[in-house]
């Protein structure tokens, strides 16, 4: 499904969970709160994959429609509302550290940078499968 949206959206929500795996290996040595801090985590790393599906449903609307430029600023505002409304949840009900999830949400931003060698291993993890994957067709039809 999220190969249909964008081409890269895939190696994009894996680098974004692959950086919370992280983070939350490292950090949970760090912090004296553990449940906050993971809780705060998640919902940031849940919500950067959010953004992340958000940005391409808008770019891919924007290219097949061509919407105007307003409808694109009015979507990116709701994105960033949605965030703010998050975080003040977060903070509000203490559902969880608000740096943490600030971390989480950053995964994004790393994911963005990574995601170009991420794509690469992929595509070569892909590429050799499919190749002896040929290979093995190739072979069962030269048997029969």
């Amino acid at each position: 499904m999220l190969r249909r949206l964008n081409k890269a959206l895939p190696g994009l929500a894996l680098g974004i969970f692959l950086y919370g795996i992280a983070a939350q290996l490292i950090g949970v040595w760090l912090v004296k709160d553990k449940l906050q801090y993971s809780t705060g985590l998640w919902i940031g790393v849940l919500l950067a994959a959010g953004m992340a599906v958000h940005m391409a449903v808008v770019l891919e609307d924007a290219v097949s429609t061509g919407s105007s430029q307003g409808k694109l600023v009015t979507m990116s505002l709701l994105r960033y509302a949605a965030v703010v409304l998050v975080f003040f949840c977060i903070m509000k009900f203490h559902l969880g550290n608000p740096i943490a999830a600030f971390v989480g949400v950053m995964s994004l931003k790393i994911a963005a940078y990574l995601q170009p060698s991420i794509h690469k291993i992929i595509s070569k993890k892909k590429g050799s499968e499919e190749f002896f994957e040929d290979k093995i067709q190739e072979m069962e039809k030269n048997e029969n």
